[in-house]
């Protein structure tokens, strides 16, 4: 399930997915950065370059390099600023394509064994009117393939098995 939102200029993606693996195994897999890569489409050129030994932590610093648009790859730069072992952690973006980036990623234990897994995403576009036009053009278009990619992704991993 993915739902877009507007409020006060700025847009929000939510995503659910629930995983057939328990919620230690789903916190391993995800508060690993190197992780990313692997539930990235492989058109968008996602590439990590900076260290990541570490599971996430707050105050990490990870540095990308993505493809926007066909043909443009950018830096990107996040920050992991909060971590909460096995129930959330939050990147936001310090450099990049986005105005604000603020992405929450929670995961909740269910009495089956499986694991929720719940991703919301507050973004700003910049360049005003402008911004607003490439969010109804292609923005919002290219955010619901990704994580639709990753929702896939997933599933093959964790739950076709």
């Amino acid at each position: 399930m993915i739902e877009f939102k507007k409020h006060s200029g700025i847009y929000t993606l939510s995503t659910k997915q629930v995983l057939n693996v328990s919620l230690e195994e789903a916190w391993d897999f995800f508060s690993s950065p190197e992780n990313l890569q692997r539930i990235t489409p492989s058109h968008m050129g996602f590439k990590i370059t900076s260290d990541v030994n570490h599971k996430a932590y707050a105050g990490q610093i990870i540095t990308y390099k993505v493809g926007i648009l066909p043909g443009v790859k950018q830096n990107w730069v996040t920050e992991i600023t909060q971590v909460k072992d096995q129930e959330f952690f939050i990147d936001e973006q310090r450099f990049g394509p986005y105005k604000m980036w603020h992405h929450e990623h929670w995961f909740y234990s269910l009495p089956d064994g499986k694991t929720l897994m719940e991703d919301k995403i507050s973004y700003k576009i910049p360049f005003g009117f402008l911004g607003t036009i490439a969010q109804n053009i292609f923005i919002k278009k290219q955010l619901k393939e990704i994580f639709e990619y990753r929702f896939n992704t997933l599933e093959a991993m964790f739950n076709e098995k």
